[in-house]
């Protein structure tokens, strides 16, 4: 959250009755309470393992590998995805000073035993580039899998208006028909 965006949430914080700011407080205060990691794919829920990771229903050898957490509604909204996800916390960014080091690497690699394929969604940017070339050559030697999510021209996106990288990324993976 930006300056701009806190300093209105205070705003009107104060603009409404002490009750309102009670409930936040609670709410904020229960959600550090029940809210723990994952310890199979490291997402942020109130059990571990997560109900994900528990669904007998959801193929445990076909991983998708997220940034953030919020990353797996997007996938789970599409109703396409029949494994169970993994979440990285990050994307490697030297510029930031963020390593391979600082990421939830290592539980990824424990999963790769039982692992046929591995989907990498990270970012369409030079951070998830980065970070999906780097798990790609950890992970393609233990004999799995890896594939990563196509990028392009978003669907109902007028030519002239999509941007140059999306535009050269749509010609760069294009499919034949």
């Amino acid at each position: 959250m930006g300056e701009r965006t806190a300093t209105r949430y205070a705003y009107w914080l104060v603009r409404q009755s002490p009750e309102v700011a009670q409930e936040i407080a609670a709410a904020l205060s229960d959600l550090a309470l029940n809210t723990r990691r994952c310890e199979v794919c490291c997402d942020v829920g109130t059990q571990s393992p997560c109900r994900r990771c528990g669904d007998p229903a959801r193929d445990p050898a076909l991983i998708c590998v997220v940034e953030r957490p919020q990353d797996i509604l997007a996938i789970e909204r599409s109703g396409e995805f029949p494994g169970q996800f993994h979440v990285l916390d990050g994307a490697i960014s030297p510029l930031e000073g963020i390593g391979p080091e600082a990421l939830q690497i290592r539980p990824l690699l424990a999963r790769m035993s039982g692992a046929r394929e591995v989907v990498l969604a990270t970012d369409p940017d030079v951070e998830g580039d980065a970070t999906a070339l780097y798990l790609a050559r950890l992970i393609k030697p233990l004999g799995v899998r890896v594939t990563r999510l196509a990028h392009g021209i978003a669907v109902g996106t007028e030519l002239e208006f999509a941007d140059r990288s999306s535009v050269a990324r749509a010609l760069e993976h294009r499919r034949e028909l």
